[in-house]
């Protein structure tokens, strides 16, 4: 959404590079700048760091959801990993 000033939003500034980016590199390009994320940040955090965060990510997430959301996805993922293997 472009402001009334005729300048460009940050929010649509920084859509519109993303799609550029999108169209100038493939997905090993995204691939390797992923790899290398998670290379620095493993890094500069140790093993507690990781399990805190899981923790977190956990309980939020069962707080958001009820059982019958769980029993839906873990079918899907059975599903989806049952014709994998064929």
């Amino acid at each position: 959404m472009a402001r009334n000033d005729d300048r460009m939003s940050r929010e649509e500034a920084g859509r519109m590079g993303g799609e550029a980016t999108s169209r100038n590199h493939d997905k090993e390009f995204y691939q390797e700048i992923g790899r290398k994320g998670g290379e620095a940040t493993s890094k500069s955090h140790d093993k507690e760091f990781y399990q805190e965060i899981g923790r977190k990510g956990g309980e939020a997430t069962s707080n958001s959801h009820d059982k019958d959301f769980y029993k839906e996805i873990g079918s899907k993922g059975g599903s989806a990993r049952s014709n994998d293997d064929r």
